[in-house]
């Protein structure tokens, strides 16, 4: 059985993490399966990495400087831990020197410039993952786990949209089949770096925060892994967030379709992409918990598996804002939905949510804060002339809005969904500002105001008894 491995920052981010990652994988190399290791950067480090970078576009190094003072040290720790005051531990610090002397030196170009651009920050982003790589590795030989550090950049081939590039199949395979099969029938355990690849012309790339998630999947398909498992620091996928909800409890099965709709709207223990390749090929992925090895966590599968409910979780994304496009001009007259979008999509914005009037009269939809005064002046630019005949209304936006969405393969064909929901709703006094369904029937989404979000999704998962397994 071969298995991809993937273990987040927290996962790899202390000494009792990197410990319990060495009995994961020991355990499951005593069990005879084929193993390869997909590690995150340390917990806090790509952060790190990124406000250095956006503060020496703005004018200073200090933060340069600090960052690898603090990155040095978590990584020192961590290897005299486990490596002692030895040979290895030297050549591993001397590795993660060279990266961070690369760090520094890219902080200071873009002081110089006083440009950061997307193509450098994603090599700035990258390096956490680099560093993180060897020092698994030789945790994992030192545990008598004979393991090899592995760039991605060698494996996955990208194209080069960066912050968010996308993975090319076919070259990604021929390139992961030549550079991990050897090592599998070696007996050994790749440790491969995740949350970056690199274009054909080896320019390095990052999938998106969250991407070595998506590494995992894409390494998976490419060598026909039996299972990926995720494994984080919560018991699998939760019916609502934990920290609003204390009742909240991991889901056991979940669909590829319904792991999808979670994780796009803010279900954060899955990069929203991260199920496309597992999904492709009818692989199944586990969601697993570092610190509670034997719990089962989440199993997801294409089946989708009936527990009775109608609804198995609530999911929220936050700080949103609502754009509407209205006028009496609307009415009747086609490709203004088209144009709309078209105007939105040259701001390169993702939409999360769309709702039409059926009078026609308006179209609204959703989108994050930070980017609505572009697209505000997109849209003008391109509708300038209705706005001035005023067959349309002045572009309008309302923020400090949320996307709720209600998900679960039982609401389709289940009569009265909508109606507990909106009841629940209405019985807290919450008003819903606007709504959305899709005809898979898998996904109920509401926005409502940002004051209300922690009150909504109590009452919900009370509507809906997800307290009850």
């Amino acid at each position: 059985m071969l298995v991809v491995m993937k273990f987040g920052g927290t996962s790899v981010g202390s000494r009792a993490a990197l410990q319990q990652v060495v009995n994961i994988v020991s355990k499951a190399k005593h069990a005879g399966q084929q193993v390869v290791v997909v590690v995150s950067a340390m917990s806090g480090v790509t952060n790190l990495l990124l406000d250095a970078a956006h503060q020496a576009e703005a004018g200073s190094e200090a933060a340069a400087h600090q960052a690898r003072s603090v990155i040095e040290q978590k990584h020192a720790e961590a290897t005299l831990h486990f490596l002692g005051d030895t040979p290895t531990r030297q050549q591993v610090m001397a590795q993660i020197d060279a990266l961070l002397n690369e760090f520094e030196s890219l902080c200071h170009g873009i002081h110089v410039l006083g440009e950061l651009t997307p193509r450098a920050l994603d090599v700035i982003g990258g390096l956490g993952e680099r560093m993180s790589a060897p020092q698994v590795a030789a945790i994992l030989n030192q545990a008598g786990l004979a393991a090899q550090p592995v760039e991605s950049t060698e494996l996955i081939v990208t194209d080069d949209r960066y912050g968010s590039a996308v993975p090319l199949i076919e070259a990604t395979a021929r390139k992961t089949e030549a550079g991990l099969r050897p090592l599998l029938n070696q007996g050994l355990v790749p440790v491969v770096t995740g949350f970056i690849g690199a274009t054909e012309t080896g320019i390095t790339t990052t999938l998106g925060r969250g991407g070595s998630d998506y590494s995992a999947t894409i390494l998976g398909r490419a060598l026909k892994a039996d299972e990926v498992w995720i494994w984080t620091d919560v018991n699998g996928v939760m019916t609502t967030d934990p920290r609003v909800v204390p009742e909240a409890h991991p889901i056991s099965r979940l669909s590829y379709a319904e792991i999808s709709e979670l994780s796009y709207f803010g279900a954060k223990v899955l990069h929203s992409q991260a199920i496309r390749p597992a999904r492709r090929v009818g692989m199944p992925v586990r969601i697993l918990n570092t610190f509670e090895p034997d719990h089962p966590g989440t199993l997801i599968t294409a089946e989708e598996s009936d527990n009775g409910k109608s609804v198995k979780a609530v999911a929220a994304i936050k700080n949103m804002s609502l754009i509407t496009v209205a006028g009496p001009g609307m009415i009747g007259i086609p490709g203004v939905a088209g144009r709309t979008f078209s105007a939105v999509a040259r701001t390169e914005t993702n939409v999360l949510m769309i709702s039409q009037a059926s009078s026609e009269q308006s179209i609204c939809f959703v989108v994050p804060t930070p980017d609505v005064p572009r697209v505000i002046k997109s849209l003008e630019q391109e509708m300038i002339r209705e706005i001035e005949r005023r067959d349309l209304d002045p572009i309008q936006s309302e923020n400090n809005v949320v996307v709720l969405a209600v998900v679960g393969s039982g609401m389709k064909g289940t009569p009265g969904v909508s109606a507990r929901l909106f009841g629940a709703l209405g019985g807290e006094k919450i008003n819903v500002i606007a709504i959305a369904q899709g005809s898979s029937e898998f996904n109920i989404s509401v926005v409502i105001a940002q004051g209300d979000a922690d009150n909504a999704m109590r009452a919900i998962h009370r509507e809906f008894e997800l307290e009850k397994p």
